[in-house]
């Protein structure tokens, strides 16, 4: 067994193949350096990727009982101090890092030191057979663990609203930004500025909601409409600008249900949104009312999903995994039709 062991990476999300790749360091390292890109090279990459102090606490909260024999450290540069250490005889990769860890040996040699042995770890594949990435968790498509927030029979069957499911949805989902009900730019003034710097998509449920968006200049990324407000035909919905986006979705989708027609209009949207930031306005034909539960599980981490409650404000809810989760299990109590 190796005294020491080296491991360098973001660890963003920390997930199960996080957890497989230092599991297998410590069967063969009796101490492990984990090396955490610091924020300036991470957030680079990407934006959404959580702090150094985040990442950090939340690794050692996850490895629990093992966390005595890791210590972690600040990466500020591509290979750390993996070229010149001295004391470490290992080094942990992935498929895709193997050819960094050869040229540290190579930096190595240079500098008159052994080479590390490297120790390659396959990746933990997701349910869908592909591999386990902050990424893919960052965009949405899985959890921490690999499965997908969507049930196997999504997009093929029409989920019908249940008594239990109801019984859930009763109270706001999220946060209410109380105002008139006359006068909603008060509520949304208060929510702009609540997801200012956010990076999408913005995402709005009901006409009301949609025009309140777009009468202050802020349009929301996908916008869903039916024409009705509490059930009711809305004068004001022909004054929703289709202009304002880039593409125009239509679908059917019955009271009380969620129809595999609603379920690919909205994947299509969020799919154009992530690959290009397209932007797209949904007309359905029925109601709305129930789409955050498919809009959340398909929606990036920190996508926003606004939707109006009647009487009473509009609703805020930042999609996370708490709010992915919650949808997940509703999603999984519907019946099917």
């Amino acid at each position: 067994m190796h005294s020491l062991g080296l491991v360098g990476g973001t660890f963003d999300r920390f997930h199960a193949g996080h957890r497989a790749l230092i599991e297998h360091g410590l069967s063969e390292c009796q101490r492990l350096e984990v090396w955490l890109t610091n924020d300036q090279i991470a957030q680079a990459k990407d934006p959404r990727i959580e702090s150094w102090s985040e990442r950090s606490l939340k690794m050692v909260e996850s490895l629990d009982t093992e966390s005595n024999r890791i210590s972690v450290d600040l990466l500020e540069d591509e290979d750390g101090p993996a070229p010149w250490h001295e004391e470490a005889t290992a080094i942990l990769c992935t498929p895709e890092t193997l050819a960094g860890c050869e040229r540290i040996n190579r930096s190595r040699e240079s500098n008159g030191l052994l080479p590390l042995e490297i120790l390659k770890v396959e990746h933990v594949n997701a349910h869908d057979g592909t591999p386990i990435s902050s990424s893919r968790i960052r965009q949405g498509e899985i959890d921490k663990d690999g499965q997908s927030y969507l049930p196997e029979d999504a997009g093929e069957t029409n989920l019908i609203m249940t008594k239990e499911v109801e019984a859930n949805l009763k109270d706001p989902f999220g946060q209410l930004f109380e105002g008139p009900e006359d006068d909603t730019s008060i509520a949304m003034r208060a929510i702009l500025e609540e997801i200012f710097g956010s990076h999408g998509p913005i995402i709005a449920v009901g006409d009301i909601t949609v025009k309140a968006l777009q009468d202050l200049g802020s349009p929301a990324d996908i916008a869903l409409i039916d024409g009705k407000t509490k059930r009711q035909e809305w004068e004001g919905a022909s004054t929703i600008d289709a202009s304002l986006y880039d593409d125009r979705r239509a679908c059917e989708n019955p009271p009380g249900q969620l129809s595999t027609d609603l379920f690919h209009a909205c994947a299509g949207a969020i799919q154009a949104w992530n690959e290009s930031a397209r932007t797209c306005l949904i007309d359905v034909d029925g109601e709305e009312d129930l789409a955050p539960l498919l809009l959340h599980p398909m929606a990036s981490l920190g996508a926003v999903v606004l939707y109006g409650q009647p009487s009473r404000g509009v609703v805020l809810r930042w999609t996370g995994f708490d709010s992915k989760s919650r949808c997940r299990d509703l999603l999984a109590a519907m019946d099917r039709a």
